[in-house]
């Protein structure tokens, strides 16, 4: 399945043999400090800079009807984002994965964000499209 927008996540994930947990982080765009002028001028024409986590959550795929909901409560936490980085945590023998497993791959997956290291997220504008991004 393509996913062309987080809609698309939700059905992939619903249609799983085994209950899934979607780990997301919400994150803002930041200009790193110490950045050259070429990476600001980037920044400010809309490429580059430094992803912050400002929120993370776990969703089953049958807690949410669309992004526009998932949106809406997002905001509703009050922390400013830009995208969305969307992973999931499959269960296992007809069972969801529990609170600890949860807990530990959402830390994990903050730390990796925080590093830089997106690989296997698939990131998501505040439309809910999915967005592709590249390193330089």
């Amino acid at each position: 399945m393509n996913i062309e927008h987080f809609d698309d996540l939700l059905r992939a994930a619903r249609a799983q043999a085994q209950p899934q947990c979607l780990l997301l982080v919400f994150v803002q765009v930041e200009l790193p400090e110490g950045s050259s002028e070429a990476e600001r001028a980037d920044f400010e024409a809309g490429q580059g800079g430094a992803m912050v986590p400002v929120m993370c959550v776990d969703l089953a795929p049958d807690g949410v009807a669309g992004f526009e909901q998932l949106r809406a409560e997002a905001d509703g936490r009050g922390a400013a984002w830009a995208m969305v980085l969307a992973g999931a945590l499959g269960g296992q023998g007809g069972q969801a994965p529990d609170d600890a497993q949860v807990s530990g791959a959402l830390d994990r997956l903050v730390q990796r964000v925080q590093m830089g290291d997106i690989d296997g997220l698939v990131p998501f504008n505040r439309a809910g499209e999915a967005l592709s991004l590249s390193a330089r």
